[in-house]
């Protein structure tokens, strides 16, 4: 294999294909990067087994062929590389010349013939805006658990159906929903997949390098799901296993609520959370005519209490929350006033946007704690 391509396209694929990469394995080709080379580009292929990753760069192809290079040496040294074209030539013995100006250097690679197979994309499920697949992913990749135990926790559900998607998330104390209104083109009946946190990471990663207009080919067989953006395809393992029966859990009754401005309330919820607990992070807060107090304290090291006005003339209710999961909602969420609704100081709280403008329905539910 023999090829000329340029440092910068190189570099930034190899970048996308680093979240990917097994870093801790006793499989040494997981390791490594496939790369195949062959009419006018190349194509880089990254696996653990759980996560697969494929992108392409232009290239002049001398010699077509495959092989694979250590991937975090191959990225850290060509990053280093002046701005310039980048001759590449794998050898019989599986070694690969670089040269790239007055550079040269030799890097051993292993066969590409005990490179696991990625599976082959299927029939086209939907079409999906990237910025609304990734802004469901923003908005509930916070709440999934991160207790290796509760295997299916470790990922959102994500529903498919023609009137638009929905993706749920939860770790047992807090529950993120977002269900958005767009049609889907493409989409028969309806669809649902437990996608797996690092999937939903790399998808991010992907959709950074995306047109904002752009969208993304979606599909899935019996154990795995497919997101191809242009080029680059992401290929995860479905998590296995029934996710919890998430519309049990958000509240039915909520007589009491109160309009809070975000940037406002997540600045004073940060500097009270300063002085709650380093283990449960629990703050007070106190709804009261008028205003909201957010409260908290420790003993040997002081206390914090932030008042925030608000047109509220209900009931004093107390009700402790993490502060962290709080402030998770307010750094997500885009608006700029929340609506927090209530029951009582035992009941579960529930975050949403004040003003969605009907695009999307996003709820987010906190169970409260003992303070």
């Amino acid at each position: 294999m023999d090829f000329i391509v340029s440092k910068n396209d190189l570099v930034r694929e190899l970048n996308l294909s680093q979240g990917v990469v097994e870093k801790k394995t006793t499989i040494p080709i997981l390791s490594n990067v496939l790369i195949e080379a062959s009419g006018d580009k190349v194509n880089l292929t990254a696996t653990d087994l759980e996560l697969g990753i494929r992108c392409s760069c232009p290239a002049r192809v001398n010699k077509e062929g495959a092989g694979t290079i250590p991937a975090r040496r191959l990225l850290d040294y060509v990053r280093l590389l002046p701005e310039a074209e980048l001759h590449v030539k794998f050898m019989e013995n599986q070694w690969a010349n670089l040269v790239c100006g007055r550079s040269r250097t030799r890097i051993a690679g292993m066969s590409r013939e005990s490179f696991p197979e990625l599976p082959e994309f299927p029939e086209v499920l939907a079409e999906i805006p990237v910025s609304e697949l990734s802004g469901l992913i923003a908005k509930t990749i916070f709440a999934i658990s991160s207790e290796e135990s509760r295997f299916t926790l470790s990922g959102a559900l994500l529903l498919l159906k023609s009137q638009g998607m929905s993706m749920v998330s939860t770790d047992g104390h807090r529950l993120a929903f977002v269900d958005t209104k767009s049609e889907l083109a493409g989409v028969k009946g309806s669809y649902r997949a437990l996608l797996p946190k690092k999937a939903m990471g790399e998808i991010l990663k992907l959709a950074q390098e995306s047109a904002p207009d752009a969208s993304v080919q979606f599909a899935g067989d019996e154990n795995h799901l497919f997101f191809r953006f242009g080029e680059r395809l992401l290929i995860s393992r479905k998590l296995t296993g029934n996710f919890p029966d998430f519309e049990r859990v958000l509240p039915r009754e909520q007589p009491l609520s109160v309009i809070l401005g975000r940037e406002e309330a997540r600045a004073a919820i940060e500097r009270v959370a300063q002085f709650s607990d380093e283990r449960s992070h629990a703050v007070r807060i106190q709804v009261c005519p008028g205003e909201v107090k957010v409260h908290s304290s420790i003993s040997e090291t002081g206390e914090s209490e932030e008042s925030i006005p608000t047109e509220y003339d209900g009931a004093t209710v107390e009700i402790g929350f993490n502060a962290q999961y709080m402030l998770d909602f307010l750094r997500a969420s885009e608006e700029d006033k929340v609506v927090l609704h209530f029951k009582d100081g035992h009941s579960a709280g529930e975050l949403r946007p004040a003003d969605d403008a009907g695009k999307y329905d996003y709820r987010y539910v906190v169970m409260p704690m003992r303070i």
